[in-house]
C-alpha cells in the first residue's frame, strides 16, 4: 500500500503545476508569453495542412472537422497497415495486414482505443509504427481534450463582460458570435494544433529520454540476432524507436504497446525507474485536465467536487484489485508457497502490488497499457478492472474522461430539478426534450453494445474464440467489448480476437463508444448555448454544493450497476463464488 499511496502523492504534485500550465496555455481568450514562443511553428504547421486557424467554427462546424478528419484518418491508415510490404522503412520484411486487421486496427487506434488484435513487433513495420500508430496517438487525444476546450467555453465558463455570447469574437478565438451572427466555439484546428504542440510533444519528449536512459530501445535499425548464454542458441529481438512511441502511448491514454505484451516486456519497461514513470504518466494528463478546465472556466468549485468523485472511486476499485492480487491464486493451490499473492501472469520484478495498481489506473482512463496480464488477475480483480470500465469517468481519457462525466452530471441535474420541485436546467439554461434524448442515448448506448454484442458472440461458439469455459469464458468476451466500447484497448488476453467477426463487432463497439458521448455533449452545449439563462434564485440547484456531487455520484453507481450487474453475476462474480 505504500508504493500505492506514494503514486498518488506524485501523480498530483506534478498535475497540480502541469494543471495551471495547461490552463493557460491552452485558453484561446487570453494571449500568454506561451503565444509568442510557440505561435509560430503552429502558423506553420496549420499552413502546412491546409487550414486556416483565424476561422471560428459553430459546434456543428466543429463536430463535422471531426469527423471529417478522423475518417480520412483511418482511410490513410488502413491503406498504410494493408500496403506495409510494399513501403520503406520496414528492415524486417513484414507482409501486409489482412484487409479487416488493417481497418480494426486504424479504427481503433483512431479512436485513442489502441486495442491489438495484431502483435506489434511482429506485423507492423517501422512505417506503419511511426507513421500510422504514433500520428494517431498524438492527434486522437488531443481531439478529446479540443472538444472538451469548445465544451468548457460553451457550457462552463463562467459569463463576465469580456465573454458573454453578445459580444463578437475574433476569428479562432473562443465563444461569442461570429462575423454572420452565429454563435461560434472557436476553432477546432486551432486548439488541436495547440494541444499537440504546447502539451503533448514537450511531455513526451521528456518522457521518451527518461526511457531511452533506463533502456528502451530507440533505433530504426532491424531486428537484432544474438547468441543466448545458456545452450548458444540464436534469438532474434526486436527492436525500432520503441521510447517515443510508448511515451505517448502512456501519456496519451492511448495503450497500444511497440511489443504484443506491451509493458510486460522488458525492452518497454525496463527497470523499477521506468516502471514508475509510466504508471504515473497513465493519469497525469486526465488528472491536469480537471485544474486546466477550472482555471479557464473559473468554475473551480465545481472541478474540486469532480476531482473528488473520481479519486473516490479511483481508491476504492484501486483497493479492491490490489486486495484481491494479494490473495493466493486457487489454480496454484498446494503448489505455491503458502499466503503468497497471485503472481500468474504478472512479471516478478513489479510483484502483485505495482500490477495491481497499474491494471487499475489504466482501466480508470482509456489507456489499457499492461504491465500484466488481465487474464490472470482473480476473479474479483477482474470484477474490479470491468467496473472502471464500466464506468469509464475515473479520470478516464484526455478530455473525454470529464466529457463522460458531463453527461451523468446532465442526468444528475435534471432528476435533481425534479426532485426540488423546479423545472430542468443546467447553468441556468433549460434542459428540454431534445436535449435529454441525446443524453439518454449517450449514456444507454453502452450498456446495449457491449451486451447486445456479448450476447451474439456467445450464442454462436463458432464466433466466440474464447480459451476458457464457463464464468470466467464470458468475463473474457464481456471484457473484450467492454475494453472497445470504453476505448480502453486492454483484453483478458486468451481470446482469439483476430478474425473478421472480432475486428468488426469490435469496430462497431470502438466508434460508438467513441464519438456518441464525446460528440453530444457538444451539441448539447451549442443548443443551450442558443438558449437564454435564466436568474439564479434561492431555490436554483446548485451544481457545486457536495449534495449534487453526491447525487451525480450515486447516479454514475446506479445507472451502472443497473446496466452490468447481472453480466457481472454471470461472469466474476459466479467464478469467484465457485472458488474453494
Amino acid at each position: 500500500m505504500n508504493a500505492m499511496m506514494l503514486c498518488y502523492a506524485l501523480l498530483i504534485g506534478l498535475a497540480l503545476p502541469l494543471g495551471l500550465y495547461m490552463g493557460r496555455a491552452l485558453d484561446t481568450d487570453r494571449s500568454t508569453v506561451m503565444d509568442r514562443l510557440f505561435g509560430p511553428m503552429e502558423s506553420v504547421l496549420m499552413r502546412l495542412a491546409g487550414v486556416d486557424g483565424r476561422v471560428s467554427m459553430t459546434w456543428s462546424a466543429y463536430l463535422l472537422a471531426v469527423l471529417k478528419l478522423h475518417l480520412l484518418l483511418i482511410g490513410l491508415a488502413w491503406l498504410v497497415f494493408m500496403g506495409q510490404g510494399l513501403l520503406p522503412l520496414n528492415p524486417d520484411g513484414i507482409p501486409g495486414m489482412s484487409w479487416d486487421t488493417a481497418l480494426h486496427t486504424a479504427v481503433s487506434f483512431a479512436t485513442n482505443t489502441n486495442q491489438q488484435h495484431y502483435s506489434g513487433q511482429a506485423q507492423l513495420s517501422y512505417l506503419s509504427q511511426t507513421l500510422a500508430i504514433v500520428t494517431l496517438q498524438f492527434l486522437t487525444p488531443a481531439t478529446g481534450l479540443a472538444v472538451l476546450l469548445a465544451i468548457t467555453r460553451t457550457l462552463l465558463r463562467r459569463q463576465t463582460t469580456s465573454t458573454t455570447v453578445s459580444t463578437s469574437t475574433p476569428a479562432g478565438r473562443g465563444m461569442g458570435r461570429d462575423s454572420v451572427g452565429n454563435y461560434s466555439v472557436g476553432s477546432y484546428y486551432v486548439d488541436l494544433t495547440r494541444i499537440v504542440v504546447r502539451v503533448l510533444l514537450p511531455l513526451s519528449l521528456v518522457v521518451a529520454l527518461v526511457l531511452v536512459w533506463q533502456g528502451v530501445p530507440a533505433t530504426y535499425q532491424g531486428a537484432q540476432s544474438v547468441t543466448m548464454l545458456d545452450g548458444g542458441a540464436a534469438q532474434v529481438i526486436p527492436r525500432g524507436p520503441v521510447a517515443p512511441m510508448v511515451a505517448i502511448k502512456q501519456l496519451g491514454t492511448n495503450g497500444g504497446g511497440w511489443y504484443g505484451p506491451n509493458s510486460t516486456v522488458p525492452l518497454e519497461n525496463p527497470t523499477g525507474l521506468a516502471n514508475l514513470v509510466e504508471t504515473i504518466a497513465l493519469l497525469l494528463i486526465p488528472v491536469a485536465t480537471l485544474i486546466a478546465v477550472g482555471v479557464i472556466s473559473g468554475r473551480r468549485r465545481l472541478m474540486m467536487g469532480i476531482g473528488a468523485v473520481m479519486i473516490a472511486f479511483s481508491l476504492i476499485t484501486t483497493t479492491l484489485i490490489v486486495v484481491s492480487e494479494r490473495q493466493p491464486n486457487a489454480a496454484l493451490a498446494g503448489l505455491a508457497v503458502a499466503g503468497s499473492p497471485n503472481l500468474e501472469g504478472k512479471e516478478l520484478r513489479f510483484g502483485s502490488d505495482l500490477s495491481a495498481l497499474w491494471g487499475s489506473w489504466t482501466t480508470q482512463t482509456s489507456n489499457g497499457s499492461v504491465n500484466a496480464m488481465h487474464d490472470s488477475f482473480n476473479p474479483l480483480g477482474g470484477l474490479g478492472l470491468l467496473m472502471d470500465m464500466f464506468v469509464n469517468v475515473t479520470f478516464g481519457g484526455i478530455g473525454v474522461g470529464l466529457i463522460g462525466y458531463l453527461l451523468y452530471l446532465m442526468l444528475a441535474a435534471f432528476i435533481g430539478s425534479l426532485m426540488i420541485g423546479r423545472a430542468p436546467e443546467l447553468f441556468g439554461k433549460p434542459l428540454e426534450t431534445r436535449e435529454m434524448r441525446w443524453i439518454s442515448l449517450a449514456i444507454l448506448a453502452q450498456p446495449l453494445i457491449i451486451l447486445g454484442l456479448t450476447a451474439i458472440t456467445v450464442a454462436f461458439p463458432a464466433l466466440t474464440g474464447n480459451s476458457n469455459p464457463g464464468f470466467h469464458g464470458l468475463s473474457q468476451v464481456l471484457y473484450e467489448y467492454t475494453s472497445a466500447f470504453a476505448n480502453n484497448g486492454s483484453g483478458f488476453e486468451g481470446l482469439g480476437d483476430g478474425t473478421p467477426w472480432w475486428n468488426l463487432a469490435c469496430v462497431l463497439a470502438l466508434a460508438v463508444g467513441r464519438f456518441l458521448p464525446m460528440l453530444v455533449p457538444l451539441a448539447v452545449a451549442g443548443w443551450l448555448m442558443e438558449k437564454r439563462t435564466a436568474p439564479q434564485g434561492r431555490g436554483t440547484l446548485s451544481l457545486e454544493g457536495g449534495a449534487f456531487v453526491g447525487l451525480t455520484a450515486g447516479v454514475i453507481v446506479i445507472v451502472n450497476l443497473l446496466g452490468f450487474l447481472p453480466a457481472l453475476v454471470l461472469g466474476p462474480i459466479a467464478e469467484q463464488l465457485t472458488l474453494p
